[in-house]
């Protein structure tokens, strides 16, 4: 029979954290993120950061992808990152995607850096680009697409002067 964790004690502290998703209190959920509780809480409070879309939530979101000792927490952080794509979390993703023992976390710190779109993160995904693992070089590959995506709409949307008539 498998054997699964009771996270019932949990319970409470889940409460008081979806209360303070509701408020929208970013140090709250940062503060239990800190005080490292079980991987329910620590996931939780990851994909909440990522809901309340507030670039404050990056400076807790880039310690959970630099500290914490579990590679689902860290990928989700990664993936939160990605999906709230403020170019403030830029420098934790190249770290995470150069350095993270995980090849879950450097995968979707690729994909987030593709996600947010800052030129910034070329050099370290063509780096990646040689990643032991094809999984996070295939991830940098269409993070550098993605780059160049971008551009290219960028590119299509500038005001373009408008041809004098005379």
């Amino acid at each position: 029979m498998t054997r699964t964790t009771d996270y019932s004690p949990d319970f409470d502290t889940l409460e008081k954290m979806e209360w303070a998703f509701s408020k929208r209190d970013v140090a709250y959920i940062s503060k239990v993120l800190d005080s490292r509780p079980s991987l329910l809480l620590r996931i939780h409070g990851v994909c909440m950061l990522a809901d309340m879309k507030r670039e404050d939530a990056i400076p807790a979101l880039a310690r959970a992808l630099r500290e914490d000792p579990s590679p689902l927490v860290r990928h989700e952080a990664a993936f939160a990152m990605g999906q709230l794509e403020f170019k403030s979390g830029v420098p934790s993703l190249l770290e995470a995607m150069a350095k993270d023992e995980s090849v879950l976390v450097r995968h979707e710190s690729a994909v987030a850096l593709g996600s947010i779109g800052d030129e910034r993160a070329r050099p370290g995904l063509i780096t990646a680009l040689e990643d032991v693992d094809e999984d996070v070089r295939l991830s940098a590959e269409v993070a550098l697409a993605d780059l160049e995506f971008l551009k290219r709409l960028r590119t299509r949307t500038e005001i373009q002067p408008i041809a004098e008539t005379g």
